[in-house]
């Protein structure tokens, strides 16, 4: 696995059960993120978010068990 995969689920790992929908973090790894869904290491969720009276969707993206499994071994 590349460095900036390696990166990308190491702070998807740190962020926790809740996940990351930081747009920056997404469009800095845009790449790296897709190929880590397809390789199932990483789940994306879309979220709806509600705000001054407007929808507003996001993704949020988080590691799944093989992902941490993957960052251990």
């Amino acid at each position: 696995m590349g460095h900036r995969k390696r990166r990308a689920l190491k702070l998807l790992a740190d962020a926790g059960q809740r996940g990351n929908a930081d747009p920056f973090f997404i469009a800095r790894f845009t790449p790296e993120l897709l190929d880590l869904v397809r390789d199932g290491l990483v789940r994306a969720e879309g979220d709806a978010l509600i705000g001054d009276g407007q929808a507003v969707e996001a993704v949020r993206l988080m590691i799944t068990d093989a992902g941490r499994r993957m960052l251990a071994g």
